[in-house]
Parts: structure tokens; sequence; C-alpha cells
């Protein structure tokens, strides 16, 4: 199973990485520095140096043909302006889906946020945030040649993973480590019956597999 991952130097990307090889998955991550290609190799994945703010939809799908699943892991970071959350975090996620579509990869999985909504209002730069988070999500959840799954967790951490999680169409605000994050990320890769949903994840008391069980069996 090859996997495509956009964003591939995040820290939920770089866990997530070494999780699917350590599944024996191949895995390629796409990065704009190619600095960081010793990094990802060191977590077991390929590294793919390309800019998702100036490449093609062709670009893209060329890197994505052949691949069972894609995972959009990427964005304009902290510290990042307005405009980035535009180009990245809304404009490199539409371009992704677009490509996993030219290069016919129905199971794609993004990694939003929890209060992601187009309609959300603010003028601070984590509004700008939401507001792009949330138009992203909404052209996925439009693309009928997609099994998408959209995740959408609650204030991220660096404490280790407990295994533990709450996983549901509405959780409610709460934390939840990058660990946990990741873990549940492999497992909805793994999961495709999980397709048109968009859920919301918290730390709780459910271990990470059952938690998406029981989300694909509703």
């Amino acid at each position: 199973m090859r996997i495509v991952i956009a964003g591939g130097h995040g820290q939920i990307a770089l866990r997530l990485e070494r999780l699917l090889a350590a599944r024996g998955y191949e895995v390629a991550g796409i990065i704009r520095n190619p600095e960081q290609s010793d990094d990802l190799r060191s977590a077991g994945a390929e590294p793919v140096v390309l800019d998702l703010e100036s490449a093609s939809s062709e670009d893209v799908a060329e890197l994505l043909r052949g691949a069972d699943a894609a995972v959009f892991a990427a964005g304009a970071g902290p510290g990042s302006g307005t405009d980035r959350k535009e180009t990245v975090d809304r404009g490199a996620a539409v371009l992704f889906a677009d490509a996993a579509v030219r290069a016919g990869v129905r199971r794609f999985v993004v990694v939003s946020s929890m209060g992601a909504n187009p309609a959300h209002e603010g003028d601070e730069v984590f509004d700008a945030y939401l507001r792009a988070k949330g138009e992203a999500d909404a052209y996925v959840t439009r693309q009928d040649d997609l099994d998408w799954t959209i995740l959408r967790p609650g204030s991220l951490t660096n404490d280790a993973g407990t295994g533990l999680v709450r996983l549901e169409a509405h959780t409610g605000r709460g934390m939840i480590p990058r660990d946990d994050v990741a873990a549940v990320l492999a497992e909805l890769v793994d999961t495709s019956a999980t397709a048109g949903l968009t859920l919301e994840l918290t730390g709780g008391s459910t271990p990470v597999s059952v938690a998406v069980k029981s989300v694909a069996g509703n």
C-alpha cells in the first residue's frame, strides 16, 4: 500500500509516517524544503520535494499516480499571516484534492481543525485559519470521486499519546496529543468505511482502533 502525505514534515505527519512505515507501507511525504529530507527518511518515508503553493494540479497528480491513499496534513503553521492561510490551508488542500481526482486516488484523508467553518467570523489570523480550513473541507466534501474523511482534532499537545480517544461527529472542545492524532489517522487510512464522515477528535477513554471501528459502523 502506498500513501502520499502532503505536509510531510509536519509534527503530525512525521508521527504518521513512522506508524505507516512500521506497518510495512510505502510512504511518501511532500515537502517544500529539501533540507527536511533526512527527517522523513528517518521516519521511514520517501521525501518528495514540491511546493504546493506554486505547483500545478498535474504536477501533484503525477506524484499521486499509483497511490492507494492521500493524506492532506499540510498547514501554513504558526507565525504565518492570513495570506498563507489562504494559499496553504485552503489553496493547497483544494489543489491536493483536485490532483487526487485527476490521479484516480479515491481514499483521501484531511487533517482539519475543530471549529473549521467557512462562515467563521473574526479578523484575527486564527479566524482566517478556521475559515480557510472550513472552505477546504467544504470543497473536499463536494468531490464525488473521493472517498474522503475529514478529521478535526481539538487543541494539539506534545504530551505522550495515551491511545485513548473520543472520536465522534461532535465531541465538544478538548485536548489531544499529536501522537494520538497520528494513530487515528493511521487507522482512518486503513478504514475506507469511514468515507463520507467529518469527525472531531479529543482525548477520551476509547482505544483508537475501537473508536475508529465504532464510527465506521455507524
